[in-house]
């Protein structure tokens, strides 16, 4: 592990004041850089920022300093910073006639547009073809798709605690700070915890609750209204990276941390993980993932992406650099790979996001449990979509069929309906709803279920649409009470339709 000393946080204030006063921002970076520059930081490419910031103010200095990691003149540095006390402090170090970063230090934009920094490993940026690069053990990373992902998909309701479950460079936990009263993170790593601290001081934000220890072993029996993680979820031979590798076999620290949640979760509390599970060879991967939800809990699973098991190790290879080393150590490496997941009969490892809602329903036996794959484009955050997604399942829960004809909905914000068939045909071969808003959905509909969608403004009760259908298309109204209400629980269910709310 490495045992590089880490700056200490007591005067980042003056240093926060400092970074903001040359607009070293993500807002001030995308000025400065330009938007092909910026994006090309995302990807691990340097060179474009470089080339933006060959001049002598004082943001210019800054973004060489912190995110390119070049050394700087002393005199730049001493313009752009309280450079005594980041020196003493252990933000940077002086040698010679030049300043050198001793962490990394990202401008990140809140929710609101607040100005955050994520402090982690010098070099340990994620994004890019390359991987991080570095095979140090406890190294600590900065933020990529999956924490800004996780960070996305979360509830932000206000609530009374957190808990942020391998917590990394502290990204949860500042999103966390915003909404929570009392915030507690946790990480095996040290390390770990030691740059949350300095990311929250940075921010500006109050600090957390911070411990040591694996998994929910740093709160033993504490319960919470939210608890998220972005686990070291890769399923590797061997526990070698900290940061990404769970130490226990296949997919077991998953569903170890997910089969535990229930019983650190209040009611009507959330948890939220990104996860990989394997695709193992003679069972259904939904039927796996379903076995993992605790007692007590609503679930709602989406998977992702599916790779086969070549894809997967190459990533996690490429990931850590191996595939920059000796070509023997690289195809051994990769040999190891191959002999783990033979043994374990997988054939593709999936991953995607699991949502846990402690609920009285799922207590007395009757949980809501969806299980599915949804590999397209989502319009983030989708925080919001989540709660509405738990909140018509427990609609729906509460409706029996004659209830749902009784019932008065409207159609969803920015649902289109779209008709597809041959150019000049009369009647369209089917009529899609979609989606512009949350996951995105499309669903087929019939002329019955486009008809009745497009009437739903709140008005009239379902049951009564159908018979106004019914005699425009000559069909049974009975008939069509019988089979309608399925249909029109899948399209709530998917968020097409949105009950309305009765007066009493």
């Amino acid at each position: 592990m490495s045992t590089t000393s880490l700056p200490v946080p007591d005067r980042s204030p003056r240093l926060r004041e400092a970074l903001l006063a040359a607009a070293f921002t993500a807002d001030g970076l995308l000025d400065l850089l330009g938007a092909p520059a910026y994006a090309a930081l995302a990807r691990s490419e340097t060179v474009p920022a470089l080339r933006a910031t060959r001049g002598d103010a004082p943001l210019d200095t800054l973004v060489r300093l912190f995110l390119l990691q070049h050394p700087v003149p002393y005199e730049r540095a001493r313009a752009a910073l309280p450079l005594a006390e980041c020196v003493e402090d252990g933000w940077v170090a002086h040698v010679g006639d030049q300043v050198r970063a001793a962490v990394d230090v990202r401008p990140y934009s809140g929710p609101e547009g607040q100005d955050w920094y994520i402090v982690s490993d010098l070099g340990c940026a994620v994004g890019g073809a390359g991987g991080i690069g570095s095979r140090e053990e406890g190294v600590v990373l900065g933020v990529g798709g999956a924490s800004t992902t996780l960070a996305g998909i979360t509830v932000r309701t206000p609530v009374a605690s957190a808990l942020d479950v391998g917590t990394g460079s502290g990204i949860q936990a500042l999103h966390a700070s915003q909404h929570a009263t009392r915030v507690t993170a946790t990480d095996l790593n040290p390390r770990a915890l030691d740059f949350t601290r300095l990311t929250l001081a940075l921010s500006g934000v109050a600090p957390a609750e911070l411990r040591q220890g694996s998994l929910y072993e740093p709160v033993g029996a504490e319960t919470y209204d939210l608890i998220v993680s972005n686990p070291p979820f890769v399923i590797s031979p061997g526990a070698r990276l900290t940061y990404r590798d769970g130490g226990m076999g296949g997919d077991d620290l998953c569903r170890t941390l997910v089969q535990q949640t229930g019983d650190r979760l209040n009611e009507g509390g959330y948890a939220h993980f990104l996860a990989n599970w394997q695709h193992v060879e003679g069972e259904e991967w939904q039927s796996r993932l379903s076995s993992w939800v605790p007692y007590g809990c609503d679930a709602w699973i989406v998977q992702r992406e599916v790779q086969d098991v070549t894809q997967y190790a190459e990533l996690w290879l490429r990931d850590s650099g191996d595939h920059r080393t000796d070509p023997a150590e690289y195809a051994a490496r990769y040999d190891a790979w191959l002999d783990e997941f033979e043994a374990r009969k997988t054939k593709g490892v999936g991953f995607g996001w699991i949502t846990l809602r402690k609920s009285a329903a799922a207590a007395a036996g009757n949980p809501s449990v969806v299980i599915e794959e949804w590999p397209h484009a989502v319009e983030q955050p989708l925080g919001p979509a989540v709660e509405a997604h738990f909140a018509r399942q427990d609609y729906l829960r509460e409706q029996d069929d004659a209830a749902l004809l009784t019932g008065h909905f409207t159609l969803a914000a920015e649902v289109v309906q779209e008709q597809v068939g041959l150019p000049g045909a009369e009647d369209p071969e089917h009529v899609v709803l979609r989606q512009n808003r949350g996951m995105r959905r499309a669903t087929k509909v019939d002329a019955v279920g486009a008809g009745f969608a497009g009437v739903c403004d709140g008005t009239l009760p379902a049951g009564r649409i159908l018979d106004a259908i019914a005699q425009l298309m000559n069909e049974d109204p009975v008939l069509l009470r019988d089979r309608t209400p399925q249909a029109i629980r899948l399209l709530v269910e998917e968020g097409f339709l949105e009950p309305v709310p009765s007066a009493g």
